[in-house]
Parts: structure tokens; C-alpha cells; sequence
């Protein structure tokens, strides 16, 4: 089979799946409702699904009835029962792949099942239509003519039965039709290599050899390949590598902290980048505009959608959920999902925030338990990345990582935030960035502001800068290395605080 002809075939199909998209763009509740209906109807006959009278749900009211909210804890008992071989338990059939979720530093991991619908309709389904999408806001793109580098985990077998674990990253490119290494970088051999250092020399060598157009990955870890690939080679950037290379596919973080780097790496207008939301337990929503930072909701994926306003959350006891059709633009909402791999009601963790209901587009906020609200602040994900994007650009700086952690009220002392910064380029002038980034997450958030006032509540800000490789270290002291691996960016405790200072002293 020649490139040419799977270029020409994939173009084909690529126009076709936009004008099926329409259906549910038109009809999102609709979509909704028969996404539901489609979910029940398969796993009412598993254990789960008998246990809750999945038969005898009609409506949304009798499904939140009946179903109660769960989280990781709640469905684990089921999901044991999956990774040792047995069938029918949350969805029907049996269960092979499970992807560990490590997204932070726990050491306590999650293995989310992952059925080969889930694989097919939701997660190879997502890959496709953000190219669909690409391709349709940019219809000179040469994208299928080069390959395209992804950059992902590593895959061990759990033995237990003949179950799978590993990063979904690598689950996907594990489960990639043959003709796949025609199109993207490295070979599959090579992106399963355990070892995380060992692969990211290969992956060098593989992707020099090749003609690319296009990266995917997670920002942190792409930026740290591209940057060996540049003492590699003795580049100024990478369009002096790959000429011919147009797009960043991103996701896993916000990309708002790593925009001015990776600008200096390609330093061209006609570069673009287009963001994904793909998570462990689902592909949920892509950038379908030119513009960024909200993503369109994908409503039919296998995927039944909840929300409930982050204010009003209590976890598993939360009772303020609503379906898709009653969010509000302008409300923190964790997200809730029902899927096509048995996980119900289930909590997913993250918080988000609709821009638009015509269509259903989101922008992520944050993290369910990533937050600062020690001291009634309550300060998100997305507060802190743009304080502190802001503040770089100002002074000229780049940042590599960050971490902020409370610093607790003492008898003979005001509580604070306490910061760890690692910088590629350190600002300019230090004093005035620490005082930049302390008045815009003033500007940002107005109860960050209150409690800052005067210092009454709030005392400024502690900003550490970090050692060259601080967090690199840190990530592989829990063998956390690339593929999906995240640093916290904000916490309640110190934990993650004091295990940074004491390997930064």
C-alpha cells in the first residue's frame, strides 16, 4: 500500500466525517439522549447493570435514580474483578487494556478499563476528527504529506490473567492498524520502550531520518525532545530542522505557561496549534476553530455527559447534577461521565467551564482536587497558569515547571502561596516578576484579591527558583518519566512542596 494512496483515501474520508459531524452539532441533546439509551441498552445485562436496574431506566431522572455518582474507589472492587479475566462486569464482554492513570505524582495508580469500542468509537475516533478539523480550517495544509511524530508512554503487561496495563498513549499505538508507521514517528517498537530515557534517543533518530508535518503529545515533554533535538543537531529551531513541519497537536496540560517557548522553537506565523482534551477515561472534546482556548464537545463518542457546579460539589454525596442541557456559560462545573468502557456516573476529576452552548464548547479549568482554597482563595489551574504566563512574558522569561503549595498561618506568622519555578530563561528582573505574578492572580481572582488586601489574610508570595532539571529529577525519583506524567500544579498540602525543597537545597 503506498503513502500516496492511504494520503488520498484519509483526505476522502476526512471531508465525509465533517458533514456527518453537523448531526450532532444540530442535535445535541438528541445525541445525548440516544448516547444514554445506547449505553444502558449494552451493559444491562452485566453485573453492574443488573444491580442497578439499567432494564428499567426510561429517562434521565430514573438513570440518576437509580445510578448513584461514583469515583475510582466506588467502581474498583468491579474493575478488580475485570483485570482478572471476569466478564460482563461493567461493560459487556471482557475487559484487555486497562490504561494506568498517573497524571500526578500519587503513588497510588488507577486502571481504567478501556473496551475496544471505547478504543475505536472514542479514542481513535477523537484522532481523526481533530485532523478533520485541522484540515478543514487549513485546506493548503501538506499535514499527509510527512508523518507526524507522537510522543506517548510506555506499555508493561500486568500479570494478572492476560490483562494489559499501560499509559492509553501507549495502548493506542499498541492497537494501531499496520499501515500506521507510514504515517506517524516513531515505530511502534520504539514507542513502547519502557525505559524513558532510552526511547527519547531512539525516537531522535527515528524522527532526523523523516520527512515531518506534524508533532502530538503532552507540551512539557514534546518541548524537552525538541529542545535534544536542537543540541542534536546544532539548529537555531525546528523549522530549520523540519521545514516542512506545521502543527502542534496538544493536550494532558494547559498550554498557556509553555506558549512564548514554544514560539522561539517555531518561530513562524504559518506554525498552528490545535488542543485536544484526552484523558484515560475518554477522548472528550478538540479545538475545532482557528482560535484557541475553548474546545468543542464531542457528543457522540460513547460518552453521556454531567455536571455539577464546582460550589456545590461534595464528591459522591454532590446532588446539584445536571444533564448537557442545563449547563450556563460562565459556571465551574465538574464533569461527570457515563462510557463505553463501564465507568458510570463516574467523577472524572476535572473542572470545566462552557464558553458556548451554540455549539457546546468548553475550556478547562482545573482539577477537582487541584486547587488552593486553604484560606478561601480559591484559586484554579487556570488562574495560576495565566498569573504566571503573563508575568514571564513581561519580564522575558520561559518557564520549564511550577508547583504552588500553601504556606499554613502560624502564631507568629500570616498564611501565604508558596511557589516552586523552574525557568528556561530567568527573568529578567527577578523582584519584579515575583511582584508581576502576585498582581495578576490579584486581576484574575477577585477572592485571591480579597484576602490579599493589605496582607491582612494573605501575605505575599514565597517564589523558589528552581535548579536546572529540579522537576526532572523529582518526576524521576517516582518514576514518573514522560508519556502522560504531570507535575500538580496546585495542592492543599505540602507534601509535594517540601520533597521539591529538599531536593532543591
Amino acid at each position: 500500500m503506498q503513502t500516496g494512496f492511504i494520503n488520498s483515501l484519509a483526505s476522502w474520508w476526512f471531508k465525509k466525517r465533517l458533514s456527518d459531524l453537523d448531526i450532532f452539532l444540530k442535535n445535541p441533546f438528541d445525541t445525548q439522549k440516544s448516547q444514554l439509551n445506547f449505553l444502558l441498552n449494552r451493559a444491562k445485562n452485566t453485573d453492574f447493570g443488573k444491580q442497578h436496574r439499567f432494564s428499567q431506566i426510561t429517562d434521565y431522572n430514573s438513570f440518576t435514580r437509580y445510578v448513584p455518582l461514583s469515583d475510582y474507589e466506588s467502581l474498583y472492587p468491579y474493575i478488580r474483578q475485570m483485570m482478572q479475566g471476569k466478564k460482563d462486569v461493567l461493560w459487556p464482554g471482557k475487559i484487555k487494556w486497562f490504561a494506568k492513570s498517573s497524571g500526578t505524582t500519587s503513588a497510588k495508580s488507577k486502571f481504567i478499563p478501556v473496551s475496544e469500542e471505547a478504543l475505536e468509537s472514542n479514542h481513535f475516533q477523537g484522532a481523526r476528527d481533530v485532523v478533520a478539523y485541522y484540515l478543514a480550517n487549513y485546506p493548503q495544509s501538506k499535514l499527509l504529506k510527512g508523518k507526524t511524530l507522537k510522543l506517548g508512554g510506555s506499555k508493561q503487561l500486568l500479570k494478572i490473567k492476560d490483562a494489559y496495563v499501560g499509559d492509553l498513549s501507549a495502548i493506542m499505538i499498541d492497537n494501531m492498524p499496520f499501515w500506521s508507521n507510514m504515517v506517524t514517528v516513531p515505530e511502534k517498537k520504539t514507542a513502547l520502550l519502557p525505559d524513558w530515557e532510552v526511547k527519547l534517543d531512539k525516537i531522535i533518530q527515528e524522527a532526523l531520518k523523516n520527512k515531518l508535518t506534524g508533532l502530538a503529545g503532552v507540551p512539557s515533554w514534546m518541548m524537552m525532545l525538541l529542545k535534544e533535538i536542537l543540541k542534536k543537531t546544532g539548529k537555531n529551531n525546528i523549522l530549520e530542522v523540519w521545514p516542512d513541519i506545521e502543527v502542534f497537536f496538544h493536550g494532558g496540560v494547559s498550554f498557556t505557561p509553555y506558549k512564548e517557548e514554544y514560539e522561539k522553537l517555531f518561530p513562524s506565523k504559518d506554525f498552528h496549534y490545535m488542543e485536544i482534551y484526552n484523558a484515560s477515561e475518554g477522548f472528550f472534546a478538540l479545538q475545532d476553530l482557528k482560535t484557541a482556548g475553548e474546545l468543542l464537545l464531542m457528543l457522540d463518542y460513547g460518552v453521556f455527559y454531567e455536571f455539577i457546579p464546582v460550589k456545590e460539589f461534595k464528591g459522591k454525596k454532590s446532588t446539584a447534577y445536571i444533564p448537557l442541557s442545563e449547563v450556563k456559560t460562565g459556571v465551574n462545573y465538574a464533569m461527570v461521565i457515563s462510557t463505553n468502557s463501564g465507568l458510570w456516573r463516574y467523577i472524572i476529576g476535572d473542572t470545566v467551564e462552557f464558553t458556548s452552548i451554540k455549539p457546546y464548547r468548553i475550556k478547562i479549568t482545573g482539577r477537582t482536587k487541584h486547587f488552593i482554597n486553604v484560606f478561601g482563595e480559591e484559586v484554579v489551574i487556570e488562574n495560576t497558569d495565566r498569573a504566571i504566563e503573563k508575568a514571564a512574558r513581561e519580564t522575558g522569561a520561559s518557564i520549564v515547571e511550577y508547583t504552588v503549595a500553601p504556606v499554613f498561618m502560624g502564631t507568629d506568622k500570616k498564611g501565604s502561596h508558596e511557589w516552586m519555578i523552574e525557568f528556561d530563561t530567568p527573568p529578567e528582573n527577578f523582584e519584579r516578576f515575583k511582584k508581576l505574578l502576585d498582581s495578576h492572580l490579584q486581576e484574575l481572582n477577585s477572592d485571591y484579591e480579597a484576602k490579599r488586601y493589605r496582607d491582612l489574610t494573605l501575605g505575599f508570595p514565597v517564589i523558589h527558583r528552581a535548579k536546572k532539571g529540579l522537576f526532572y529529577k523529582w518526576l524521576k525519583s517516582k518514576g514518573k518519566l514522560g508519556g502522560q506524567n504531570k507535575v500538580p500544579r496546585l495542592s492543599n498540602s505540602r507534601e509535594y512542596m517540601e520533597e521539591l525543597l529538599a531536593l532543591n537545597a
